[in-house]
């Protein structure tokens, strides 16, 4: 090792370093209001409803740091055993939402669901501040689970969109929406955030694999609420 004056080492020098960088990092994400979860609970689109799914993001949330904030997950229900259909819109809060590294992606709902949002493949970071992969990545994980239309309200009618309100790894569909904003074809559904298309696959369209069969990982958007 390099001695600097008499007690300090080059590797002293970088560990000083470290730690003087650490608490700036944390109050980044201390900060943090949205990111995409960098894993899911592993079982399809089955979150264990809107409860487990608001639970993923808050323990991913506590893990980086900003788990003193209620969040939750991006997602809507279908009307359903007497139940009234929940809108992925009303879950989120106000606003403004930014991410780990302190860029806003909305400054409130309405921007959110228009047209100058500002969540992209460069903006959309994980809990970790990382980027994830998109399409043209190995693996392509892009497919979002939300449940949503396009204004970020449920689905009526009987056509499933949400792997039967978050509680099914096998049968039914979940409607994706692309974090990249890229898609097979120049339209609108491709470019969608929320609202791309439904999942679909061998197993019935809603477990682990049938979502990476169409580039997904069973992610989620995470917003605080407060």
């Amino acid at each position: 090792m390099i001695r600097i004056g008499r007690s300090m080492t080059i590797s002293g020098v970088a560990l000083a370093i470290v730690l003087l960088a650490a608490p700036s990092a944390l109050a980044q994400s201390a900060d943090m209001t949205f990111f995409v979860t960098s894993n899911g609970p592993g079982k399809g689109a089955d979150l264990g409803g809107l409860e487990g799914a608001d639970a993923q993001c808050q323990k991913l949330a506590q893990a980086a740091g900003a788990g003193t904030k209620t969040w939750r997950a991006y997602l809507s229900t279908q009307a359903a055993d007497g139940k009234p259909a929940i809108n992925a819109k009303d879950r989120i809060g106000k606003g403004p939402w930014q991410n780990a590294k302190g860029t806003v992606i909305a400054k409130d709902v309405a921007e959110l669901h228009g047209a100058t949002n500002n969540l992209t493949k460069q903006t959309a970071l994980s809990e970790k501040g990382e980027v994830i992969n998109g399409a043209g990545d190995q693996p392509n994980r892009h497919d979002i689970l939300t449940g949503s239309q396009p204004d970020g309200t449920a689905f009526a009618g009987p056509d499933d969109r949400t792997c039967k309100n978050w509680t099914s790894s096998t049968q039914g569909a979940a409607m994706v929406g692309h974090f990249d904003r890229r898609g097979l074809r120049d339209d609108e559904p491709s470019k969608s955030w929320n609202s791309s298309h439904p999942s679909r696959g061998p197993d019935g369209g809603c477990s682990q694999a049938d979502l990476k069969t169409t580039g997904g990982d069973g992610l989620l958007y995470c917003f605080a609420a407060n």
